[in-house]
């Protein structure tokens, strides 16, 4: 078979070949839809001699291996090569995994003995690192990047003969029309370097390039454009980032990564927000924050200074990974999904949200009516009847009136017992007059 099944016995004996393994589970609609470019892979790698051997694994069904090698969702594909495993994160396409598979498997260093074959290389590739020079500490570091980066780009070497430059031995990086030299004071450790280095000054932008970017560690410059619908301005703000790449790289190349994005779609997701076709704008991926420039950008020097700006901490950031900004980016993610499915499938969309939302009302409506029928029987076991219970409101109310009537009357004999005389004495002769006090 040009793609095998695997299972956990699998583990014991792959040390022994180069395996690619691409780990799925049977309810994944993505696993399905890379099930028939998984077989094409398969299909080219055997038929190309490759030392490869292609297969998959039920993640679910074998989730013991699917951990012993750190798989956290599906599809993941690992290419398997002695005690290592290396990571693929790169576009699902055949293309792209084939080159994968055929990087990784090779030697993490490859040598090039001549002239010819250095630019026969240097005409295949947009960026490539290269060793230049004999035995030394260097090469010794260098060989251990390569074998840690191997999965992100080609490393190879070559003697002094072969590629001529000033200081020997050198590291160097062949992109952009030009090389630059790895310098450790300057530049700090070699990985580092390396991984800033690995993708041209400029390049097209989508969601896995902008993945792979931010790993880097820069800022992403990104001209966002639309390419159905071109105009003046969108080619100017293109150029305009294309000149900062290249004319200003001493300035800002150690901290901004540049290109260009077709469509706002996937820029709008990521900020929670709407930007407006042709724009720039500045992503920090580390911590979800972005920048953009306070007033439509026109020329160069306005654009240097907002890129200044940026560095220098006096450009407001939006966005942030902070608490509110969580809550926002579920809010966010939630309704984004009600409304794709509403939008796919709106009878699927009304099944799926309204079958929840009246399981739960006929709890809700159960538990109130529960509650109400206990209240009746308590009032049962308790020997009341509703009639009863109305019998006996009257019966108090009635009592209640008697007893303030009775009240009135005895506030009545008092006001006559308090009834006060006077007597008044004139020439002996008593009269008794007799005033009532009023309460």
């Amino acid at each position: 078979a040009l793609v095998q099944d695997l299972d956990d016995t699998f583990k014991d004996s792959r040390m022994e070949d180069v395996w690619l393994v691409d780990f799925y589970a049977p309810w994944c609609g993505y696993c399905k839809k890379l099930e028939p470019i998984w077989q094409e892979v398969g299909a080219e790698l055997t038929r190309s001699g490759s030392p490869v051997r292609v297969g998959k694994m039920d993640g679910t069904a074998y989730s013991g291996v699917a951990s012993e090698f750190g798989v956290r969702g599906y599809p993941t594909i690992k290419l398997l090569k002695g005690e290592l495993a290396y990571n693929y994160k790169g576009p699902r396409t055949k293309d792209d995994i084939i080159e994968f598979a055929n990087r990784v498997a090779g030697p993490a260093v490859r040598s090039l003995p001549s002239r010819q074959m250095f630019e026969h290389v240097l005409k295949r590739h947009s960026v490539l690192f290269l060793y230049v020079g004999g035995e030394s500490p260097l090469k010794e570091k260098y060989t251990e990047v390569a074998s840690e980066l191997i999965v992100c780009t080609y490393f190879f070497s070559a003697s002094e003969d072969s590629v001529a430059l000033h200081e020997l031995p050198s590291v160097v990086v062949f992109k952009d029309g030009t090389y630059f030299t790895y310098d450790e004071y300057e530049d700090g450790s070699l990985s580092s370097w390396v991984n800033r280095e690995r993708f041209q000054s400029y390049l097209p932008i989508d969601g896995f390039t902008l993945y792979e970017l931010g790993e880097t560690g820069k800022l992403v410059a990104i001209a966002v454009t639309d390419e159905r619908d071109p105009t003046e301005r969108s080619s100017r703000l293109k150029g305009l980032i294309q000149r900062v790449a290249t004319e200003h790289r001493d300035q800002f190349n150690r901290d901004f990564q540049f290109g260009h994005m077709e469509g706002n779609d996937y820029i709008n997701s990521l900020i929670m927000g709407e930007v407006s076709v042709p724009s720039i704008i500045i992503l920090n991926t580390s911590n979800e924050q972005y920048f953009v420039p306070a007033e439509p950008v026109e020329d160069l020097e306005q654009l240097l200074r907002f890129f200044s700006s940026v560095l220098d901490g006096s450009a407001p950031a939006f966005g942030g990974d902070g608490f509110f900004q969580r809550i926002k980016r579920v809010a966010y993610d939630a309704r984004s999904t009600i409304m794709s499915v509403f939008r796919s499938s709106p009878l699927l969309g009304c099944f799926l949200f309204g079958l929840p939302l009246g399981v739960i009302s006929l709890m809700c409506y159960g538990i109130c009516m529960a509650e109400s029928d206990d209240d009746t029987e308590l009032m049962k076991r308790d020997g009341f009847t509703d009639e009863e219970e109305e019998e006996g409101e009257e019966e108090e109310q009635q009592r209640l009136t008697a007893g303030a009537e009775g009240e009135e009357d005895e506030d009545a004999e008092k006001i006559e017992q308090k009834t006060s005389s006077c007597v008044i004495m004139t020439n002996h002769c008593h009269f008794r007059v007799f005033m009532p006090v009023h309460r």
